[in-house]
């Protein structure tokens, strides 16, 4: 028996839409499968959104908002005399909240296309819509943890390929950029000298760590530019392998390092050429992520007799920013190798098998041809 073009199983009806007819809305339990399936195929990419703290109040009562208080800390205790009554004090804290809003997105195909495909149609709209889901959702994370006030900066540590070699020179990390604009100079890069000022940041401001660590989401090029330092540790190296986060590449100076291309490339400021890319290292209790409906597949009913099919991944949900001293942004430019090939390599004089005309040269990304 043929499986059904809608999971490929031989467990629902053949039939394109799965019901006798091919004229009917999905029903409950297909919309369960599919909304599973959205899930699934999120799963790799989605990165800063598994560290949220979560709230579902909203799924069990009405409203568009989830409440948070935010409690301050107690004066420093004293010492106690015999006879003198201690003085409470009062909890003092602040409330905040956090908007839910709808979010969503359709793809639409035929009945025709259903029955005349060599591709297994619903499959490929799951994985589609399970994509979009997760870049969104990581991207509405970013976006929120972007909010937080406290900015550091890359170091320009390429700038002193040139300089006079000293004793110090194996230590010298060269010195940071004090704002956006400094960065337009295209030589402040990701060093571990910057991942040091970044949880010296935290710590200062005794932000709880995520376990025994910090968390810092970076950019692939970024993370490139730190695997050249011998301090960093890989992810295939820990001394006592365990459970990893999701997109974990490697930790230094108590901070673990996570991968995304969330991490995005931005102009900096007043220029039209010169880019640079923001990570982000955070602590516990950074941000929220308030679910009022999971997401879930919805179809668009019977539209034309059952000729059109739509589908759609919907959800209501809210992000905000909880803590903002767990949160430091990581400005710096990207440097990456790129390969330069002579006029003679260019114009196939010269084999590149024999690896003339290879010139080494580092230059920031977003000024390479066809960058």
């Amino acid at each position: 028996m043929a499986g059904s073009q809608i999971t490929g199983t031989n467990y629902i009806a053949g039939s394109p839409t799965a019901y006798p007819g091919g004229s009917t809305q999905l029903t409950p339990a297909i919309q369960t499968l599919w909304s599973k399936e959205i899930l699934f195929q999120a799963m790799p990419i989605l990165r800063m959104e598994q560290f949220a703290i979560k709230k579902t109040e909203l799924g069990n009562a009405p409203g568009t908002s989830v409440n948070f208080m935010r409690y301050n800390n107690l004066s420093p205790a004293n010492q106690l005399v015999e006879g003198i009554r201690m003085v409470p004090q009062s909890m003092t804290g602040s409330q905040f909240s956090i908007q839910v809003a709808e979010h969503g997105k359709a793809v639409a195909t035929t009945e025709f296309l259903l029955n005349a495909s060599f591709d297994d149609i619903m499959a490929t709209a799951a994985r589609l819509l399970g994509r979009n889901m997760a870049l969104y959702l990581d991207g509405s994370a970013r976006d929120t943890m972007l909010q937080a006030s406290s900015i550091l900066f890359g170091y320009n540590k390429p700038a002193l390929s040139g300089a006079l070699r000293t004793p110090l020179s194996p230590y010298d990390h060269g010195v940071p950029a004090t704002q956006n604009t400094d960065l337009v100079a295209g030589n402040y890069a990701f060093t571990t000298a910057l991942v040091k000022d970044a949880t010296l940041t935290l710590a200062q401001k005794n932000t709880p760590r995520l376990g025994d660590t910090y968390v810092c989401f970076i950019n692939p090029g970024q993370s490139r530019e730190l695997r050249d330092d011998p301090e960093f540790i890989e992810v295939s190296k820990y001394a006592q392998p365990g459970s990893f986060m999701l997109g974990e590449v490697g930790r230094y100076n108590d901070a673990v390092f996570i991968e995304t291309t969330q991490v995005e490339k931005k102009f900096v400021s007043g220029s039209s050429t010169k880019t640079y890319m923001d990570a982000i290292m955070i602590g516990d209790n950074a941000f929220g992520h308030a679910i009022s409906l999971p997401v879930e597949l919805r179809d668009s009913g019977i539209l034309d007799y059952g000729r059109e099919h739509g589908l759609a991944w919907y959800s209501i949900w809210g992000f905000g920013l909880i803590t903002d001293q767990s949160v430091v942004i990581l400005e710096t430019n990207l440097q990456v190798c790129s390969w330069k090939f002579s006029n003679e390599l260019r114009k196939g004089h010269v084999g590149a098998s024999q690896g003339i005309g290879l010139v080494p040269t580092v230059v920031p990304l977003g000024e390479q041809q066809g960058a």
